[in-house]
């Protein structure tokens, strides 16, 4: 198990990006906290923007996740540590923009997204292992993303009558 870190890195903007803004610090499933994190800002994050700026902001804070990530790692002596969880936070925010906007569908895209982020079935888990430190933090969220795009897809095709699909 990592060594928890310390509160005080969130005094650096880096820091506090990469440990979503004090997420990643919660002393059980950081990993959830952050995607939770993630879901709750959601609305706040997506209500402003258009679709396509919206997207293009993603990849601006994909792109800074990276950076963030590999700063962090550093600091903490483990390139990925459980309690970075910026890579949570944007790929569920990736995740929840192409989930109908039910409670429903979004409550199950979160568990979706969460199980395929710790199972890390192939090929997540081949990258995890081969992309190290900020990209392949980035990276195997990135790919758990997918995975759950693609089960949702499936869901809403085999469930058209449940609210929102």
């Amino acid at each position: 198990m990592d060594p928890r870190p310390s509160p005080r890195l969130l005094r650096h903007p880096v820091h506090l990006l990469s440990l979503g803004f004090g997420a990643g610090l919660s002393p059980v499933a950081p990993g959830t906290a952050g995607t939770l994190a993630a879901w709750l800002l959601y609305p706040a994050l997506r209500t402003p923007f258009p679709e396509t700026i919206f997207l293009v902001l993603l990849l601006v804070l994909f792109a800074a996740g990276i950076f963030a990530a590999q700063r962090t790692g550093q600091a903490l002596g483990v390139p990925d540590h459980g309690a970075i969880v910026w890579d949570e936070m944007v790929a569920t925010w990736l995740v929840l923009f192409f989930t109908p906007a039910s409670f429903v569908w979004q409550a199950a895209a979160v568990a979706l997204f969460r199980l395929f982020d710790i199972l890390k079935p192939p090929p997540i888990r081949q990258a995890d292992a081969r992309f190290k430190n900020g990209f392949g933090v980035m990276f195997d969220d990135l790919l758990a993303a997918a995975y759950t795009l693609l089960a949702l897809a499936a869901l809403v095709h085999l469930c058209p009558l449940l609210p929102g699909a």
